[in-house]
């Protein structure tokens, strides 16, 4: 029946995660300038997001993890030194075709097919044609007059060009292959630099686009940095170097072994997994899983495992399949180098986390990211509440009574974490000599010792037979 409907849309103003929890902080190639970080909320929608960041590599990771249960993400576009490019492959068409080209600058990475549909000359032959490997293909066009015809949000113009008596036949076939823009790593210094004036809380960094160990190992000094000298307790998450194209799986898998003994730091987390991706524009790509990844950390609490199967599942018709096309005996091996990867279960739809891994070294208590979060999450918690009692006087009468009190108020957020589940138990102490270093030094130390939530991670049952008359 007729009627007036109203539809809320909350969340336009950014207020939410105000703590810090859940939101994340992006870097990646855009050619969008801006001197202020680009703040993008879970309700905005694609053709904002295509706006305030464009057809961009940094876009496509927002898009990925805005649907993924990202609720807000400081955008941080970076002008790439390195454009992207575009290579031709051998096409298949008859004796007398014409040619097929492709100019321009691509703004991200895509597998071009055109395919011709319909036979002809300039404004008689008609084509589609795919940016996703001939995974979706466009409508049926004619072929312009001109010559030119732009292909929609890639950066890219084809040309056709005929000479004489050509003409294009059916089903013949030209193929390119186009790079994304890429930071190099003073892009990537110039953006994590950005980071130190953000006065925002974030819990976690993805740096977009593929790199090696060197960026690894400068990004991992960059968060040494922030930790100690801003005090910015930051996870990054870094997107894996990709397969070559001529690389075997165990050359493959020897290279990461190489490059993950040159971190080791538990606030890296390195994503191995790759992925025909349907995006939120709805096409498909060939796509670092990062961006999805930093989507399941801001709709899942801290100590959770963004691996669990009963709360984090990639649907199929999302995650297309996984790239390079692997055994498992490749995805176990890298996640036991530490690596980020993705995986099936035999029994359940979908794909999932196989472990949210970090590159700590190897004693560390810090293996996982949901180990990392709480951290994290403490040293925010506990900082905001200390940087209240500085400057404060306590009684050397009765110290101990006074400095139990400025513990407890220190130690109340983590009170609330034990509240909320996402720690066990926790508790603060006081050293003995505390209000002798007070008296002389100015100086109050203290220890937290908290108790982290368990997290299975392999289940084992027997089965067997019981017989109902055995004594």
């Amino acid at each position: 029946m007729n009627d007036v409907i109203h539809t809320v849309t909350d969340g336009l103003m950014g207020f939410g995660n105000i703590n810090g929890t859940g939101v994340h902080i992006k870097i990646g190639a855009s050619p969008v300038q801006s001197d202020e970080p680009i703040i993008i909320t879970s309700a905005r929608k694609l053709q904002y997001m295509t706006k305030y960041l464009g057809l961009s590599p940094l876009r496509d990771a927002v898009m990925d993890s805005v649907e993924n249960g990202a609720a807000r993400i400081i955008c941080i576009p970076v002008n790439p030194s390195a454009q992207g490019e575009v290579r031709a492959l051998d096409p298949t068409v008859s004796d007398n075709s014409g040619t097929i080209t492709i100019n321009g600058k691509p703004n991200n990475r895509f597998d071009i097919i055109v395919r011709i549909t319909g036979r002809g000359v300039l404004n008689t032959a008609s084509f589609k044609y795919s940016i996703n490997g001939g995974h979706t293909y466009s409508e049926e066009l004619t072929v312009p007059l001109s010559g030119e015809f732009e292909l929609p949000d890639t950066g890219t113009k084809i040309a056709f060009a005929l000479d004489g008596a050509q003409e294009y036949e059916i089903n013949d076939t030209y193929r390119w292959q186009t790079t994304a823009p890429r930071l190099t790593n003073e892009d990537v210094m110039k953006g994590v630099n950005l980071i130190k004036a953000i006065k925002q809380e974030a819990e976690l960094v993805h740096i977009v686009g593929a790199c090696g160990a060197d960026t690894w190992a400068m990004v991992s000094a960059m968060q040494t940095e922030l930790q100690v000298q801003y005090h910015k307790p930051l996870m990054f998450v870094l997107e894996a170097f990709e397969k070559g194209a001529d690389e075997s799986m165990d050359d493959y898998t020897a290279a990461l072994k190489a490059a993950r003994k040159l971190v080791k730091n538990y606030q890296i987390q390195v994503v191995a997994a790759r992925m025909l991706y349907a995006g939120m524009d709805g096409l498909g790509r060939d796509t670092n899983a990062a961006g999805v990844v930093c989507g399941l950390y801001g709709r899942t609490a801290v100590n959770r495992s963004i691996g669990e199967t009963a709360a984090a599942s990639l649907s199929e018709d999302k995650v297309l399949k996984l790239l390079p096309e692997a055994d498992d005996d490749y995805i176990d091996s890298m996640d036991e180098m530490g690596y980020l990867t993705l995986r099936q279960y035999d029994g359940l739809k979908g794909y999932y986390i196989n472990n949210a891994r970090v590159l700590g070294p190897e004693d560390t208590d810090y293996g996982y990211a949901e180990d990392v979060r709480v951290l994290n999450k403490i040293i925010r918690e506990t900082r905001k509440e200390a940087l209240m009692q500085l400057q404060s006087d306590i009684d050397m009468e009765k110290p101990v009574a006074d400095l139990k009190v400025k513990a407890q108020f220190i130690k109340a957020p983590l009170d609330r974490m034990v509240t909320d589940r996402e720690i066990s138990s926790v508790e603060i102490n006081i050293p003995d000599d505390a209000a002798e270093t007070v008296l002389m030094e100015g100086r109050l130390r203290l220890e937290i010792r908290y108790v982290q939530r368990g997290i299975i991670r392999n289940i084992e049952i027997d089965v067997g037979k019981r017989n109902p008359y055995a004594s």
